[in-house]
């Protein structure tokens, strides 16, 4: 499931609240990880444009689309190179890690920012708005 959101006005939490408890209606699952994937109408910059719409998908990874449920869709994700950075703390508190990638990581990098979705899987250690969650934070990257 998908919603247009942008980081001034997040609705990350209506997003999910729709979501879970549709989600054993999705065939094919490849595992019991949740994504939380956020497809941007250009590049993002750092700090980010508080007022840019994007759209925020919660989604599971399937092995092939067959039957969609009603309500829901599809995305195929490209494939490419991502950087992926471990999150562990509750929500709120990833703006540190975010602002470690974007202001110091990629700057100092060989890479560039890709056009293509960022994500971030939601395994079997993350608690939502735990102080001990965990989760890994995926950004497309690009020689």
């Amino acid at each position: 499931m998908h919603l247009p959101m942008s980081f001034a006005g997040d609705r990350t939490s209506e997003l999910w609240r729709s979501f879970m408890p549709r989600r054993q209606e999705i065939l094919h699952p490849v595992n019991t990880d949740l994504i939380s994937l956020q497809v941007y109408p250009q590049p993002l910059s750092w700090p980010p444009d508080l007022n840019i719409v994007f759209e925020k998908w919660a989604t599971v990874e399937v092995d092939q689309v067959m039957t969609i449920p009603p309500g829901m869709g599809s995305l195929l994700v490209q494939p490419g190179l991502y950087a992926v950075f471990p999150h562990i703390g509750a929500g709120p508190t990833a703006q540190k890690t975010f602002t470690y990638i974007f202001g110091e990581w990629l700057p100092q990098s060989p890479y560039y920012l890709d056009d293509r979705p960022h994500f971030e899987v939601l395994g079997a250690k993350y608690r939502n708005n735990h102080p001990d969650a965990e989760e890994e934070i995926y950004i497309p990257i690009r020689v």
